[in-house]
């Protein structure tokens, strides 16, 4: 819902999982976010939430009083669960507003 979003408790870093039923083919993730600085993107291709490995991390550019739109490609990748890992930030909070995952 575009009237949601998922708030940090004022310290960094911050997290949180995303799962899928099963094991999934992505190819490409975009997040919506506000006043994120570093970002963080690791998979797990287990059956619970464990065996993380990093997959990309970026800064993200400041902007004002706007949405930050990122879309992150990943070719011939797979995933169980995602973990967005919130690094560092412009401000004390940020927001999530959207997480897509394209693919099969």
């Amino acid at each position: 819902s575009s009237e949601t979003f998922w708030t940090t408790t004022g310290m960094f870093p911050q997290e949180f999982i995303i799962g899928f039923p099963k094991c999934v083919k992505i190819s490409k993730v975009a997040i919506q976010c506000y006043l994120v600085r570093t970002l963080r993107i690791e998979r797990s291709v287990c059956k619970d939430p464990v065996g993380f490995e990093h997959c990309i991390e970026k800064d993200l550019q400041h902007t004002e009083g706007q949405l930050q739109m990122e879309e992150f490609p990943l070719p011939d990748f797979q995933a169980t669960y995602l973990r967005f890992i919130i690094k560092s930030a412009f401000d004390h909070f940020v927001s999530v507003h959207r997480v897509m995952a394209e693919g099969t």
